[in-house]
């Protein structure tokens, strides 16, 4: 696949008809994701549940999809400050989750574009930083926001019964 689909490409806020699409390509991509780097990892039935429900991600939480001729083949969801389920640390901050690429997408830079949005999302916001929070093990995940200039934040490690997610923070001059 050629990168001539980036021309092509729009960057957009979720709608109620791209639920199912963005939780079918959660779950896929997740899945395959991990199958790959991080076999030991098993999606539940109720994980899987929770990614698909995108209608309640909605509700408290800015969903951008990639879109491309009609096809949902990315997105990423970044939470208010202060917004129900957000996982923040840093008073102030947006909380940045399920970024996802369409599996024939994965590699192809898709991310970029999804996360630059974000971005510029979140300084609308006038927020002062982004968490997120990256499985540990997924170092190749955490490497992609470290080149984009997220750092390390222990302080914010979120230890689960089910997993333990690194903290990331991105902070925002000014």
């Amino acid at each position: 696949m050629s990168t001539e689909w980036k021309e092509r490409l729009v960057i957009r806020e979720a709608r109620p008809e791209d639920d199912a699409a963005i939780g079918e390509l959660l779950v896929e991509a997740f899945i395959t994701q991990y199958a790959k780097k991080l076999p030991e990892v098993q999606y539940t039935e109720e994980r899987k549940r929770q990614l698909r429900d995108v209608a309640s991600k909605r509700a408290v939480a800015k969903v951008l999809v990639a879109e491309l001729e009609g096809r949902v083949v990315g997105t990423v969801a970044l939470w208010p400050p202060g917004a129900p389920g957000a996982e923040a640390w840093v008073p102030g901050a947006a909380d940045l989750r399920h970024l996802a690429t369409a599996v024939d997408f994965h590699g192809r830079g898709l991310s970029t574009p999804l996360l630059d949005a974000a971005e510029r999302v979140a300084r609308e916001w006038s927020v002062p930083a982004i968490c997120l929070h990256v499985r540990r093990g997924a170092e190749g995940v955490a490497r992609m926001y470290q080149r984009r200039g997220f750092v390390r934040e222990p302080a914010g490690d979120l230890d689960t019964p089910s997993v333990y997610l690194e903290a990331y923070l991105l902070r925002f001059p000014g």
